[in-house]
């Protein structure tokens, strides 16, 4: 008696996205949406097939994009540094204020 193993070809059931779909989801990332908020909102497979997305449009869109982000972050980073500033002074005026 001879017994023929089975194997089973298991076939891959990769989703495959439009170019329009994967600009919507780098969009939402980039207008402050998390990359877990974006994944579970449109039903992507994880957060890295996003991060390869957008490093695949900036790539694309060459340095224009790079210096954009790049502005967009020290922008951030001012306007965190200017909302500390402003919490102190709005504490001193408190405090400040009581006194008088």
């Amino acid at each position: 008696m001879s017994r023929k193993k089975k194997t089973s070809v298991k076939k891959s059931s990769r989703r495959q996205y439009t170019d329009e779909f994967k600009e919507e989801a780098v969009q939402l990332l980039l207008d402050g949406y998390t990359a877990p908020q974006v994944v579970d909102r449109l039903g992507i497979s994880n957060v890295n097939v996003l991060y390869r997305w957008k490093q695949e449009q900036l790539e694309q869109s060459g340095p224009v994009a790079s210096s954009l982000e790049a502005k967009v972050k020290d922008l951030e980073a001012d306007l965190r540094r200017v909302e500390r500033e402003r919490d102190i002074l709005k504490k001193a005026l408190a405090i400040f204020g009581r006194n008088e």
